[in-house]
């Protein structure tokens, strides 16, 4: 087969191919965006005169302290996590018509390389397609929005650009991943000419053994700080692995928990069901509680980020006020000026996170509002059925709105309770007052000679009252709130494609 035709092939379909396609590429030029901002940001020279040297052309702390710029890229490409998940979610939509048309080609001769092949194909050419919008809106964003103040300070990081290399990778390498990503989800399909058959999902019911993984993401984060205090110079760059790791296991924690929490939350919804609704839901909540898993995601990623943050938040308001108050104490005003910039820089910055989190969960919603587009559209002969066979079609709806919220709230509570305490853990408790006293770490004599004093002697603040900072309550209620609100106006966009989906009509549909 010519590269031509399997061009021509992977990109034919009707509409909900074309929707797919389109919100792949979406996808991928979200992703593009994203990898590109963390690359500017790292382009970023420093001025000579040393490694700590600030560039003050610009207006951002982040941006201008070299420090910083690590970690500001690192949150950035945070934000593909949810884009990913998008995408992977997107691929999902109008898969039984995209089964059909693979089952034709098979029928008209094609092997089942070739098949897979022309799936790949589809992915990575949307993928291509995406990262080279992606591209051309960065590179016009870029001169759209450089624009110095009076004072020649930019906001952004407009003047620096990734060299090309950097621009041909990412436009690429995107599509490259997502390409092998495709033929790895393909290596259990099956294409015939009667159909596509795919291996049987994960059997029996869930086990609670993701706890294990929270607890032990949770014990990770706890151990930083005495790790830190126990280790020697040059091991930051370690500790913060080893925090991100604990991160990443809590958080993995957190997402294969959705699947026992679906299981548990259908039996339990069964159990105590009053009506039609709450019985299709338990049903459907039980057959596939790892669909919990798979919907949300993204959205419990970044839930738990966001919880952590505020933990973040409350740690850096106590010390700001243990600050003040020491200062006050000793009658010392001169750096009430530096308490106000540091104080505004650390809000900003968690603003900047907040945002980061918002911009996911809104990723995220839409991902659940694919799933929801793509589940209706999967199930429309089985609700086409039940409406003909006299199931008001608001029954199904609610069924619908049960099964995604059933699971959800404990879900969302779960999220933010392990992610408040990960950044709950990761800071140490605060101490006001005292006196800051020499202690020695080594031997006498060690201790005692000046050449090595420094090495090992260490400033311990003794006689301060202990402070912790309380649980921002307000801000979590607003991060799930917010979080359960969007499912619920996802849940409404989803169900307002019910009526077309269950039409008599459907029932003689092949």
């Amino acid at each position: 087969m010519r590269p031509g035709t399997f061009v021509r092939l992977a990109l034919a379909g009707n509409r909900t191919d074309a929707a797919r396609v389109a919100l792949t590429a979406l996808s991928a030029a979200l992703a593009a965006l994203a990898v590109l901002a963390a690359l500017s940001v790292l382009a970023i020279q420093t001025p000579p005169g040393g490694p700590r040297q600030e560039s003050e052309h610009y207006t951002n702390a982040l941006l201008r302290e070299p420090g910083l710029r690590g970690g500001t890229a690192f949150a950035i490409l945070l934000l593909t996590i949810p884009v990913l998940a998008l995408a992977g979610q997107c691929a999902r939509l109008g898969a039984p018509a995209r089964d059909r048309r693979l089952a034709a080609f098979r029928l008209a001769g094609a092997t089942p390389g070739q098949v897979t092949r022309v799936a790949v194909l589809e992915t990575g050419l949307a993928s291509l397609l995406g990262t080279a919008a992606g591209l051309a809106t960065y590179l016009v964003g870029r001169a759209l929005l450089h624009r110095p103040d009076v004072n020649g300070r930019l906001a952004l990081p407009t003047d620096v650009l990734p060299t090309v290399p950097e621009l041909a990778l990412v436009v690429l390498a995107l599509p490259l991943i997502a390409a092998v990503v495709s033929a790895l989800m393909l290596r259990g399909v099956t294409a015939t000419p009667l159909g596509v058959t795919r291996r049987a999902r994960r059997a029996g019911r869930p086990r609670p053994w993701p706890a294990l993984l929270i607890a032990l993401g949770v014990l990770g984060a706890a151990l930083f700080e005495p790790i830190r205090r126990a280790s020697a110079d040059g091991l930051d760059t370690l500790l913060f692995a080893w925090v991100l790791l604990g991160t990443f296991t809590a958080v993995l924690g957190v997402v294969l928990a959705a699947g026992w929490i679906s299981h548990r939350a259908g039996r339990l919804l069964h159990r105590y069901a009053r009506s039609p609704a709450q019985l299709l839901a338990a049903r459907r909540l039980t057959e596939d509680p790892w669909a919990g898993s798979r919907t949300f995601a993204a959205l419990l990623a970044a839930l738990a980020i966001g919880a952590g943050a505020t933990a973040f938040r409350a740690w850096f308001a106590l010390r700001e006020q243990v600050w003040r108050e020491d200062n006050r104490r000793a009658g010392i005003s001169a750096f009430d000026d530096l308490d106000d910039q540091r104080s505004a820089f650390y809000l900003r910055t968690m603003d900047l996170v907040d945002l980061a989190v918002g911009v996911a969960v809104a990723i995220a919603a839409a991902g659940l509002l694919v799933m929801l587009i793509e589940g209706i559209t999967a199930r429309r002969r089985t609700y086409a059925a039940l409406v003909a066979g006299g199931v008001p079609r608001a029954t199904i709806g609610v069924s619908i709105l049960w099964q995604v919220l059933t699971p959800v709230v404990p879900a969302v509570l779960l999220a933010l309770g392990a992610g408040y305490t990960l950044g709950r853990t990761v800071n140490a408790d605060i101490v006001s007052g005292g006196d800051w006293e020499p202690v020695c770490r080594a031997t006498a004599e060690l201790c005692a000679d000046p050449a090595t004093r420094d090495r090992h002697i260490e400033w311990v603040l003794a006689g301060g009252v202990v402070r912790s900072p309380g649980v921002p309550l307000e801000q979590l209620a607003l991060l799930g709130g917010g979080a359960v609100a969007a499912t619920l106006l996802t849940v409404g966009l989803g169900v307002l494609l019910l009526r077309p989906n269950t039409a008599v009509e459907e029932l003689r549909a092949t």
